[in-house]
């Protein structure tokens, strides 16, 4: 096993030095930009996610100034990235580097996963990448990488499944070069070994690959199914006044979007008509003098919940004491689920 293994990483590197992408994080071994990419490449690709790693360099350069930012200056460059608990993690993790450990950056795994939001995959990454430490990292190219390549039939989302991917990552790991291997592995599960139509029949581990043997790649790596998700269905109301003012509610409770501003929302549930909703939007704003549905609907699907949301101009007679300017709207960090809507109808 030790030999093939080594052969394997071998075959890894030397495919990484033909076909690496050049990635602005990659060459410096920042730990901070190692870390934003990280948690960026978390929850989309990468063509999806460069544009927004880079405005967020541009915005906060350093650790330092992700620190002393506004909170809402955060949510709003991180905006349509979703899971903004992850953008306020970033903060809460640099204001910890910068007030507690005086501005040095964590340089080791387990000094790593003290960081607010780093856990296991993301600590080995930068302790790898930045410092060489023979940690292996385990994200989504990786289990289907060796799932194939091993004909591995263990679920990778269970309890056995993790730990055994952790451990067969960590042997295959070239402890010599653990930096340049991870992203290697990352690289190739990524562009060779992808999730649809790979290319075995190019690919420098085919020989090795039990799995494209034994025909069964397009059956791994095997997931037991997700758990269905719950509906919820929105109502938002898009007040307007005689100034041209609307208004906007943080949210503060313990849901989604948890710090994102969001029209006046009155949720309800499945059955509930648009007779009971333009009669709970007439009763919460008495001096309504206007109502109409916009012809703008979306089925927002997020990991665990589907959000049927509807919008209605609501125009009311009295000026709003806590409203702000329409044009102002583009100032707020906002769900995309909002942005789209806003786009949509030129608001």
């Amino acid at each position: 096993m030790k030999e093939q293994t080594t052969e394997i990483a071998a075959l890894l590197l030397t495919w990484y030095a033909a076909h690496k992408r050049e990635l602005p994080w990659r060459g410096a071994r920042n730990p901070y930009y190692v870390w934003l990419s990280e948690v960026i490449l978390q929850q989309t690709r990468v063509a999806q996610g460069l544009p927004y790693y880079q405005r967020f360099v541009e915005q906060f350069p350093t650790v330092e100034a992700l620190a002393q930012a506004p909170e809402a200056q955060v949510l709003k460059v991180w905006q349509g990235l979703g899971y903004y608990s992850r953008a306020k993690n970033l903060q809460r993790a640099a204001q910890y580097i910068t007030e507690e450990l005086q501005g040095v950056f964590p340089s080791t795994y387990e000094t790593l996963l003290k960081l607010k939001g780093v856990g296991e995959y993301t600590a080995s990454a930068i302790a790898s990448i930045c410092y060489n430490e023979p940690k292996a990292v385990v994200d989504g190219n990786v289990y289907r990488v060796l799932s194939r390549i091993f004909d591995i039939d263990t679920p990778i989302n269970t309890t056995e499944g993790a730990k055994y991917f952790k451990e067969l990552a960590q042997e295959l790991l070239d402890k010599e070069r653990a930096g340049e291997y991870n992203q290697a592995i990352m690289d190739f599960g990524a562009l060779q070994c992808k999730p649809q139509s790979p290319d075995c029949e190019s690919c420098i581990l085919s020989a090795k690959c039990l799995a494209y043997h034994r025909k069964k790649v397009t059956q791994r790596p095997v997931k037991i199914a997700k758990i269905k998700p719950i509906h919820r269905y929105f109502n938002y109301c898009v007040l307007k006044d005689s100034q041209g003012n609307t208004q906007l509610h943080k949210r503060e409770a313990k849901d989604i979007w948890q710090g994102l501003y969001e029209f006046p929302l009155i949720e309800v549930k499945e059955n509930t008509t648009e007779a009971q909703v333009i009669e709970t939007i007439r009763a919460q704003y008495p001096h309504t003098t206007y109502i109409k549905k916009y012809a703008t609907e979306f089925l927002h699907k997020l990991t665990h919940q589907h959000l049927h949301t509807c919008f209605w101009e609501v125009e009311v007679a009295e000026v709003l004491l806590d409203g702000l300017p329409i044009r102002e709207l583009v100032h707020y960090p906002m769900p995309a689920l909002l942005i789209k809507f806003l786009k949509k109808e030129k608001i």
